[in-house]
Order: C-alpha cells, then structure tokens, then sequence
C-alpha cells in the first residue's frame, strides 16, 4: 500500500489495496490519510453496489441523501448520469458545494465510484477551505470568526432558480418542490475541522443565501469574497478520473464542483454518502 500526496496543501493518491477487503492496518492507514489529507483517490476498484456500501461502512454510518432517486436495487447508492444524448443541460453538482450544508447535520463523507467514463473531460475539482481560512489575513480572520451564515436547500424547494434558461439533465432524478428545504438554517462560517482541531471556512455559492441578522444585498459582497478566494489555484485540486477510481472527501474541510465539459459522452459515477455532524465553531 502507498499513500502519495498530489496537491499542494490537500489531496492524497492511496495505491496498492482492495477495498473489498481491507485488513485492520490498512483502514486505519486510509482514516489517517483522509483526516490528513480530506481528498483521497484510491486507484485500481472494481466495487459492486453492494460492495461500495459495505466498504462506506467502514468510515461510520450511511447516510441516505434527501430529494435525490436512488438505484431501484440499493437505495444507499446514487447513480450519478449523464448520458450522451443529454447536450447543453445544467448538470447534477456543477457549482461548487460542500454536500447537503444546509442540513441541521450534514455528511461527512462523500464516496464516489467511476463506473464509466467519457474519454477526455469530467473532472471533479475541489477547493481546501482549511487552507484557504489560513490564507487569510488576521484581521480578515478576526471579523469571519464570530458570524455564522444561513444554508438553504432552496434548489429542492419551492423557489427553484434555472440556471440561465438551460434544461435540467434528466438521469439524475432531483425531486423538487419541498417547502421545507427553503428553510434557512445558521451554522457557523468558521467551523472546527474536528479529526485535526483546524479551522476551515463553510460557505459555498450553491446553499448559502446570506449572513445571520443580514439581508442578502449587504452579504454578498463579502460572500463573493470569500467565493472568489478559496477558488484561487492554490486552495485547488483536480480530480481526472480514472476507470476503477474510488474518490472520498471530507465536506467539513472542502467544497467541489463537477466540471460539464463532456457533452456526447455518457459518464456514470456510483455514490455513496456517509456520516453526519453539526458544524460547531471555535470557543476562544
């Protein structure tokens, strides 16, 4: 087994084992690499459904994402499609996110499978928002510290935005509609990173909606900031799928988006989701 680091302050490439069958040392190898690191590609699996849950089981509990369809024959595994006729369509993921953050909990872990790729585009990349807190200045620090932001899943709600006139792709089922992911939720914009004690930011352009006691006019500027900062290449990570990779990262210390750069091509990823935690922040 090697582990090789593969960005410049997160990301790890984890070689040389079967995740169907995993011995002790190696589990806690792959737990102390994800604490580390909070991406981690492991190279070379060919995982059934079933086998990807039981692997996912291993990093805690599964957790079953709200709003989206999953396989008829696993309902812990989420088919992410887009199939090739499917041209010029708003895709499942594409803006970038930390999963499900306007949950009073949300997961821990997101796992993903490649199953099948296109031959060129599709990328995942992430942004390492441990990293990117700690780029900024001190005094910056010391007026984001004490906020706390709101976190709506209003694109599942009842006030669904279209994303600039384009169709929704239709492989991944997204139910909509639901008055109660319009609720705005406040968790802090500086959390603990608990498995290393750092603080990261959690904030992202796809669930945040504005500052606690703020309206939307007088937060954004500063949103916007903070969007376009840990955006910056070095906070970055691309991830160029290869078949058989199993990709796991942390969504308390990261936030990702997929790139829509493969029309014509089918792609399918299995995904599973694992854990949940409230976001606490920092007592000084």
């Amino acid at each position: 087994m090697k582990i090789r680091p593969t960005g410049g302050s997160f990301g790890a490439e984890m070689s040389g084992v079967d995740m169907r069958c995993l011995e002790p040392s190696a589990r806690q190898a792959l737990g102390d690499a994800l604490s580390e690191y909070r991406v981690l590609v492991v190279r070379d699996q060919d995982l059934s459904p079933a086998e990807q849950v039981e692997f996912s089981r291993l990093l805690g509990p599964l957790y079953r994402m709200p709003y989206i369809q999953p396989l008829e024959a696993n309902a812990d595994v989420i088919a992410v499609l887009k199939e090739a006729d499917e041209q010029n369509v708003s895709t499942f993921g594409s803006w970038w996110h930390a999963d499900f953050s306007y949950l009073e909990a949300p997961p821990v872990f997101s796992i993903l499978h490649a199953r099948e790729l296109p031959p060129r585009g599709g990328d995942t990349l992430f942004a390492d928002l441990i990293s990117a807190y700690e780029g900024l200045t001190c005094g910056m620090r010391k007026l984001l510290e004490p906020l706390r932001v709101l976190h709506s899943g209003h694109v599942y709600g009842t006030r669904l935005e279209s994303d600039g006139g384009r169709d929704r792709m239709r492989s991944v089922v997204v139910s909509t509609g639901h008055e109660e992911a319009d609720v705005e939720r406040a968790h802090p914009l500086v959390r603990v990173h608990v498995p290393t004690g750092r603080k990261a930011l959690f904030a992202n352009p796809t669930y945040t909606t504005r500052f606690e006691n703020m309206s939307v006019a007088e937060s954004q500027p500063l949103l916007n900031f903070l969007y376009q900062h840990f955006a910056r290449p070095e906070f970055g990570l691309r991830q160029i799928w290869r078949p058989g990779d199993v990709l796991i990262w942390d969504n308390r210390a990261v936030v990702h988006l997929a790139v829509n750069d493969y029309d014509g091509y089918r792609r399918l990823l299995h995904r599973t989701t694992v854990g949940s935690e409230r976001p606490y922040a920092c007592i000084n």
